[in-house]
């Protein structure tokens, strides 16, 4: 299908030393040409060779005329050009970019005029959903590519590398295959009943089944570790107010951010900051003190506080050391059931002050939890607490437990559900097959194929696209 020529700024707004202005479509060069000055006509000159160029403002005197090239205009900017050719670029068509000095005025211009000269302003990732259509990359490797631009520290950028190289999808189109044969042998069996040996075997299909089932495990266990990377452990910071929630945020933050004071209550809304631990970004939720709440205003920071704790991966219950317990324990029933639940770190703070606070109480009632004593005034043991929290999420000292970073695959959470759901529907279908339903089992079958598709981008869902590529700024 023909499409119409795109262009866009392709680097950050603001000052900068150069800008690259892209223009992506069968007639990239025609219209490009429109507005630059080349020692040689543009469209023979040796593809992904750069050259000098001149760039034409507006026609003097004609701000609303389209036929720039033919009034007399003046040179704004000495440029370099370079053309690539369909179908070896990056979205597979006719591409030229434009590089000018940076700065917002010359490349906004250049933009301008390109359309002016029969371009269409790109939408959000269009540059990246036409590498898509074109079969230049699959819709994982598309997505690995917003990896690698939200990338917040070196281990993410890694992992969002190995998704854009095809690891990701790799490894799922072989799964995928695999459940395809799979399928494929059981509906056969059941298309032809009167055969007297069935197509698949009752060991081969447990074997099967159970094999795909690691496979996936597998995957979603690189999953995890990527997106853990790719979004940062979600970390919120609960406790009853004025136990040194704010001070603790500072000290792991190794600044003032929150606001400190001894009155109760000081913080009333969610502050969150993020900091990168050997190589893993944690993302830090200071909310407001929980108790009964003394006015409106801090009802509502106490709820916000609640739903962060709720939906946190770690939590960081923070104590007063010089407090007893009983002077700063308040649960309702859902948080306390989410305690017992999430994976939790008890923080006894101020321990540079005397100590009243019972820690066998808490070591009885949660016997799985950690307890570090720390003071967040001094900064005693906040390198401990980073180290505890990595643990807690299943890294040691920067090396992770079970899925190794260096196997991480940087994925969105559309794609860690979408693995998610390919493996729980193998799951229903290893129990179908132990109560012998064999037309279940490829029901099953067929809605993990289908979540793998969704995940590669072979369903050809058009509202799945526009979701995954309005993520994307405009001119990638």
């Amino acid at each position: 299908m023909k499409q119409d020529t795109i262009a866009a700024i392709s680097t950050a707004w603001g000052e900068s030393g150069i800008a690259i202005i892209r223009v992506s479509g069968e007639n990239a060069c025609e219209i490009a040409a429109k507005i630059l000055q080349t020692p040689e006509p543009l469209d023979k000159v040796e593809a992904r060779k750069m050259q000098l160029a001149k760039l034409f403002g507006r026609p003097a005197g004609d701000e609303k005329s389209e036929k720039i090239e033919k009034k007399p205009r003046d040179v704004i900017d000495n440029v370099l050009v370079v053309r690539f050719t369909s179908p070896k670029s990056y979205t597979g068509e006719d591409i030229v970019e434009i590089h000018t000095h940076g700065g917002s005025l010359v490349s906004q211009l250049c933009l301008e005029l390109l359309i002016r000269g029969g371009a269409r302003a790109a939408e959000p990732g269009e540059f990246t959903k036409r590498a898509f259509l074109n079969g230049r990359i699959d819709l994982s490797q598309a997505e690995g590519v917003l990896g690698i631009i939200r990338s917040r520290s070196e281990e993410a950028l890694k992992a969002a590398a190995r998704t854009l190289s095809g690891e990701l999808s790799g490894f799922a189109r072989e799964i995928y295959d695999e459940i395809l044969d799979l399928q494929a042998r059981i509906e056969v069996g059941l298309d032809f009943p009167e055969e007297d040996t069935p197509y698949v075997a009752e060991d081969d299909l447990s074997n099967g089944i159970e094999t795909l089932k690691m496979e996936l495990e597998d995957l979603l266990d690189r999953c995890k570790s990527g997106f853990l990377l790719r979004e940062g452990i979600r970390v919120a910071i609960v406790g009853y107010p004025n136990v040194g929630k704010s001070s603790l945020l500072n000290a792991l933050l190794k600044q003032s951010r929150a606001i400190v004071t001894s009155m109760p209550g000081t913080t009333r809304d969610v502050i969150e900051e993020s900091i990168t631990w050997h190589g893993v970004p944690i993302r830090l939720i200071d909310t407001a003190g929980i108790r009964v709440p003394v006015n409106e205003a801090e009802a509502e920071g106490i709820k916000k506080a609640r739903e962060e704790f709720l939906r946190a991966d770690i939590c960081l219950w923070v104590f007063d050391g010089s407090k007893l317990i009983g002077e700063q324990y308040e649960l309702s029933e859902d948080m306390n059931e989410k305690l017992s639940d999430c994976a939790t770190i008890f923080i006894i703070n101020k321990n540079d002050l005397p100590q009243k606070l019972d820690e066998d109480y808490l070591c009885v009632k949660y016997p799985d939890k950690h307890i570090i004593s720390i003071s967040a005034k001094k900064g005693t043991g906040i390198d401990s607490l980073k180290e505890k929290i990595l643990d807690t999420a299943g890294y040691s000292g920067g090396n992770p437990i079970g899925s190794a970073l260096s196997c991480g695959l940087n994925v969105t959470a559309r794609q860690l559900d979408e693995v998610k759901n390919a493996l729980e529907s193998l799951s229903a279908a290893a129990d179908a097959k132990d109560l012998g339903a064999a037309d279940l089992v490829a029901t099953c079958l067929s809605h993990s194929r289908t979540a793998l598709e969704r995940l590669l981008g072979l369903s050809g869902d058009e509202v799945l696209l526009d979701r995954v590529f309005s993520d994307f700024c405009i001119g990638k």
